[in-house]
């Protein structure tokens, strides 16, 4: 079993930047996926990013594309999110998640959930 914990989250102004970490332990990270999903308030979580096991292969949502960008480095067990041109509307909590077989958007196929850490942009 996987453990993650995030990082990195904070206040920031509009356009400004911050960058998200989130290690893993538990198993060998080369060989799971990973993807970053956030949750505002008052609304469902929704994706933000995923990455391949590899790191070859990266998918985002529109809202972010552009602006994030999802990166990992196996050899610290770790995934990163880039965060650029930050937006009020991208105030959430930020999860990372995992998942060994699937590799893409739904939430409902990652199986192991960090604690999440809040960003908040102010206007």
């Amino acid at each position: 079993q996987v453990q993650l914990v995030e990082s990195g989250g904070g206040l920031v102004q509009a356009g400004g930047s911050l960058r998200l970490s989130c290690a893993a332990s538990g198993r060998t990270f080369s060989t799971i996926n990973m993807g970053w999903f956030r949750q505002a308030p008052g609304k469902e979580r929704e994706f933000v990013a995923c990455i391949s096991r590899s790191g070859r292969n990266t998918d985002y949502a529109d809202s972010i594309k552009g602006r994030f960008t999802i990166s990992r480095d196996n050899t610290k067990n770790t995934v990163y999110l880039e965060m650029n041109s930050l937006r009020p509307e991208d105030t959430a909590v930020y999860y990372c998640a995992t998942s060994s077989f699937y590799y893409g958007q739904s939430i409902a196929r990652y199986n192991t959930w960090g604690q999440g850490t809040q960003v908040t942009v102010s206007s």
